[in-house]
């Protein structure tokens, strides 16, 4: 009989759960699928960010039909998480609650998507930015999660 592998509960926090922590989902989704669940929430849902949809679609990951949810509303479900990663700046990673049980919190900063000025063509570069440097960190954290040390 084969053993079937605990997969690693990892969740990403942002302010409205509308841009970066809805990529990080979906490239933890793409890249690492088959070793973690992955959710991702905001601290104020917000809705989903139409340039964060068009540039995630550029690279064939559709999230146009995903929904944003809140941190909270996962805490007071009582949600286990190994990992939880906030994608907003230090101010707003401070709001994140702490969840029950073990958990690793890793703090990565990147620029709201919202917050972006500029012709609609402007805007979609700065977002492919965040998008490519948020794929970048997902991979690597694929990498360290392959190391026991990282878990503990």
């Amino acid at each position: 009989m084969t053993q079937i592998a605990k997969k690693h509960k990892v969740l990403f926090v942002c302010v409205h759960n509308s841009a970066r922590s809805q990529m990080a989902e979906a490239f933890l989704k793409e890249y690492g699928g088959e070793n973690f669940e992955v959710e991702s929430a905001g601290l104020e849902p917000g809705k989903l960010n139409p340039n964060v949809v068009e540039v995630m679609k550029e690279i064939g990951i559709d999230i146009s039909g995903n929904k944003t949810q809140s941190v909270f509303d996962l805490f007071k479900q009582g949600k286990f998480f190994n990992v939880v990663v906030s994608v907003c700046d230090g101010a707003n990673a401070e709001r994140c609650p702490i969840f029950p049980g073990v958990v690793k919190r890793i703090a990565w900063s990147f620029s709201d998507p919202s917050t972006f000025n500029g012709s609609h063509e402007e805007i979609l570069n700065q977002t492919r930015k965040v998008r490519d440097e948020i794929k970048t960190q997902i991979q690597q954290l694929i990498a360290d999660a392959s190391n026991i040390s990282f878990w503990m």
